[in-house]
């Protein structure tokens, strides 16, 4: 992962739109992808097969118990100017309606789940600072999946933000199921995801 720094800004007014123009200007090579993570424009290697295969099969279960307006979405960024973020998760969920029209983010609290699976190299973006970040924007609930942990891969669910901080709601290792509360109602068989 390659990155370059840019002041940290508040998250509001000319500062902030400097840094999204510096982030939608970045070239960076195909496959790639390119983040506001706490006021640092960073650039990630393509993800591993596994991280795609995991991201594939989370998604095609997601399908079977989300309403007909709702999408699940592998590139779109997320805003989170209150901490200088502009993610893209590895899956977030979303009115289709929110989703639609031009740009290629939406704002953090239109998500209504975001799916983090971490890669070895930045696992503790997705861990600290993005969890974060998520919290602070009001995600409703943030799925942490992450086979790098300790040796022992992990499935976390976080919700009920409050004050920039989230409830954990469940953690399960690999190989247990973790329920998805309402409005999704999903039993995850994490056993199915490849550990690494």
């Amino acid at each position: 992962m390659s990155a370059f720094s840019v002041d940290p800004v508040p998250g509001h007014g000319q500062e902030w739109d400097d840094l999204v123009r510096i982030w939608e200007e970045t070239d960076a090579p195909e496959g790639c992808k390119v983040e506001i993570i706490e006021g640092i424009v960073t650039v990630s290697p393509p993800r591993s097969k596994d991280h795609n295969t995991t991201a594939e099969l989370l998604q095609r279960r997601l399908y079977t118990v989300i309403p007909e307006d709702w999408g699940i979405y592998q590139t779109l960024g997320v805003s989170v100017p209150g901490r200088a973020g502009l993610y893209i998760p590895d899956l977030v969920v979303v009115p289709r309606a929110v989703a639609t029209g031009p740009g290629n983010w939406v704002p953090a609290e239109e998500a209504r789940l975001v799916v983090e699976i971490t890669s070895q190299a930045n696992a503790n973006h997705d861990r600290i600072g993005k969890a974060r970040g998520y919290a602070k924007a009001g995600v409703e609930l943030f799925l942490l999946l992450d086979p790098w942990q300790s040796g022992r891969p992990t499935a976390t669910l976080y919700g009920e933000p409050s004050d920039g901080t989230y409830r954990l709601l469940e953690a399960v290792e690999y190989g247990e199921t973790l329920t998805l509360p309402k409005p999704f109602g999903l039993d995850l068989d994490t056993g199915i995801l490849p550990a690494g």
